[in-house]
């Protein structure tokens, strides 16, 4: 299942987000950085970090820990 990370540069949030998937055993997800895409910026802004399903569309925002992620994997 592809997975895609929305994020910023230089986001505490985004950095604590990576080290949960990594502990979550995410093997591959695409990281995207909003911050030069007009649109991505108008739909996420503040909200990132974000965890995007691309075969369902469902997204996981932050607050999430490694059980959420997991519980989002299988649904």
């Amino acid at each position: 299942m592809p997975l895609i990370l929305y994020q910023r540069d230089d986001c505490h949030l985004c950095d604590l987000a990576l080290d949960i998937l990594a502990h979550a055993r995410i093997p591959e997800f695409e990281s995207v950085f909003i911050d030069e895409d007009d649109a991505l910026e108008a739909r996420y802004g503040i909200h990132v970090p974000v965890l995007h399903r691309s075969d369902t569309g469902a997204e996981l925002g932050w607050p999430f820990d490694a059980d959420a992620v997991s519980a989002f994997l299988r649904a």
